[in-house]
């Protein structure tokens, strides 16, 4: 198990390498992160408008969603995303307005193709991913295909018994996962040390019968590298791996928490100034001679666009016709069902 540096430790440390990357690749890290962190501010900014009732922002876990989604490949590998996963959504190729039409709770999981897409919809349930995709990769592997599933959690969500039981599953069948927990330092307001008994996620791998490493999750290569190894020996018949993406979540953990009652706000400054994932990044292709400031600005100034245009097909989008309330609800429609309906529709016609 690789170890990375603690989580002051790593406020501290401002430098990541990409030399030894392909250039259009680190580029193309750099594109997605700088549009996911645009688009996050546009929808921050619609939260507080009340276009959206809530919003959960992904600023500062860029290179851990997006190098991640890179690593994988949208023809034949699912994700199973929490709540806050949107870089990942944009960096695997989502069609960003009916993902985001979510947060607008304009259709419960967004508007887009899941199937299509490869790409679940939004799981608020604590721990849900995880156990949704073993699932599938079982059923990968019984249909003969060679997917990988790859699912998103917490270090919070590392605490439910759902998870303990998928991953175990999950090493005793070999099944094509990546566990890919994002350890943000924080499960709503309660710090690493008092839910993680040992300190590491990772290090419970090894009673699953998988390799488990900590990677940095703020430098966009290394876990890029990580994923892709651990999709690879995956999709060769290796069975799961558990990646642990040391980050840290500068933001509350939604719109409508107040992380000043819980934690030290010069802590999250520290990881703002000295860690931020796309400022990094930027450096290092500078410094790698992948891109140059001019270049960079076209990269910055698209992604702004994008963003905008994402930002207004979203708020732009029209409501849902009210009788969805009555569909998907059974199999079969039963006799209340329809009375609601007609009361319904009666009332929409007053």
């Amino acid at each position: 198990m690789r170890s990375v540096p603690s989580a002051h430790e790593s406020a501290g440390r401002g430098t990541i390498t990409v030399d030894h990357l392909p250039p259009d690749l680190t580029r193309a890290l750099y594109r997605d992160m700088r549009t996911a962190r645009d688009l996050d501010a546009e929808a921050v900014a619609l939260q507080r408008q009340g276009v959206f009732p809530a919003y959960v922002s992904v600023r500062g876990q860029e290179a851990a969603q997006v190098a991640s989604a890179t690593a994988l490949d949208p023809g034949r590998d699912f994700v199973f995303p929490t709540y806050r996963e949107m870089a990942s959504a944009l960096a695997h190729g989502v069609d960003m307005v009916g993902y985001m039409a979510s947060h607008r709770a304009l259709w419960h999981g967004g508007l887009y193709d899941v199937m299509a897409s490869r790409f679940g919809a939004v799981n608020a349930v604590v721990g849900g991913p995880v156990p949704h995709a073993v699932g599938w990769a079982v059923g990968e592997g019984l249909r003969g295909g060679d997917g990988v599933a790859l699912s998103y959690f917490g270090d919070g969500a590392s605490s439910e018994g759902d998870v303990h039981e998928a991953m175990n599953f999950a090493g005793v069948f070999g099944a094509p996962v990546v566990f890919f927990c994002q350890n943000n330092q924080w499960a709503l307001s309660v710090p690493n040390e008092r839910q993680v008994a040992g300190g590491s996620v990772a290090a419970r791998a090894e009673g699953y019968g998988m390799p488990g490493l900590v990677v940095d999750g703020n430098d966009a290569g290394a876990v890029y590298e990580a994923t892709a190894d651990a999709v690879a020996r995956a999709r060769a018949g290796q069975g799961p791996t558990l990646i642990e993406a040391l980050t840290y979540r500068v933001e509350p953990h939604s719109t409508s928490d107040d992380p000043g009652r819980y934690r030290d706000d010069a802590e999250a400054e520290r990881w703002r100034l000295h860690r931020d994932p796309v400022v990094l990044l930027r450096a290092a292709l500078l410094a790698a001679g992948h891109a140059d400031e001019t270049a960079l600005a076209e990269v910055d100034a698209d992604a702004a666009r994008r963003a905008e245009e994402i930002r207004d097909g979203v708020a732009g989008a029209p409501e849902p016709d009210g009788s969805d309330l009555f569909t998907h609800v059974f199999r079969e429609g039963t006799e209340e069902l329809s009375r609601q309906r007609r009361t319904w529709q009666e009332e929409v016609e007053l």
